[in-house]
């Protein structure tokens, strides 16, 4: 077996959930382990890497058309079924919390979806948004081409506050209120996330243009999918 290349920039996707967004909005949000590789003690949203079975999974419903369209611009292939098949993986894995619709699985599911499958739900993406793009600059443990998904915590078809099916990736899981936020202790990059978000947090609709953070061995640029700059 071939060993993986850690230091590869690898496709990921991270959810950003909104409970009350229109009165009172929290953010979920957890901590990273100390001893963790990447971002080790800090707060981030749930989310991780693509798996290769990602790209095969079912979904109830799909994307949004737009949001669709825009994960694929600057992009070599249209990988955003396994994007949104991630986001619903990760969200469940970390947090224990479902995206989906009741439903069967027409075969059965891969081992890493195996957990949500026996909840009687079949992972839906019609709620997710995609919002913002980032890429790891050089010089990091683990790179990751991250994209992330915003959606309202009504959505989510499980308790919003038991947590009990969550692995132990992240400790001292809870729903922020999101003008605090940036009081935890955060990645530079998810302060910018949390700085978007909080500017469009009772715009329910997907947005036209995405920011996305491109960082490379060159340089470091700060774009918007749509062919728009951050100017326009």
């Amino acid at each position: 077996m071939n060993a993986v290349d850690k230091s590869a920039i690898r496709n990921a996707s991270t959810v950003i959930a909104l409970r009350n967004r229109m009165d009172d909005p929290h953010v979920l949000m957890g901590q990273r382990g100390s001893k963790a590789a990447f971002m080790p003690n800090k707060f981030v949203f749930p989310g991780g890497a693509v798996d290769p079975d990602d790209a095969t999974i079912p979904l109830a419903r799909p994307l949004p058309a737009l949001c669709a369209k825009r994960l694929t611009e600057d992009c070599k292939a249209d990988i955003g079924h396994a994007l949104a098949a991630a986001a619903i993986r990760e969200l469940w894995e970390e947090t224990g919390l479902i995206l989906g619709a009741p439903g069967e699985w027409p075969a059965k599911a891969p081992q890493d979806w195996a957990g949500f499958a026996t909840q009687g739900f079949m992972p839906s993406a019609h709620a997710l948004q995609f919002v913002f793009r980032a890429i790891t600059p050089p010089g990091r443990p683990r790179r990751f081409d991250a994209r992330f998904f915003l959606i309202d915590a009504d959505e989510i078809a499980s308790d919003l506050d038991d947590f009990s099916g969550a692995c132990d990736e992240l400790s001292h899981l809870q729903w922020i209120p999101l003008a605090r936020a940036r009081e935890f202790d955060l990645p530079f990059i998810t302060e910018v996330v949390l700085a978007e978000i909080s500017a469009r947090a009772k715009d329910t609709s997907p947005p036209a243009s995405v920011p996305f953070f491109r960082n490379n061995d060159e340089e470091s640029l700060f774009l918007r999918l749509q062919g728009k700059s951050p100017l326009d």
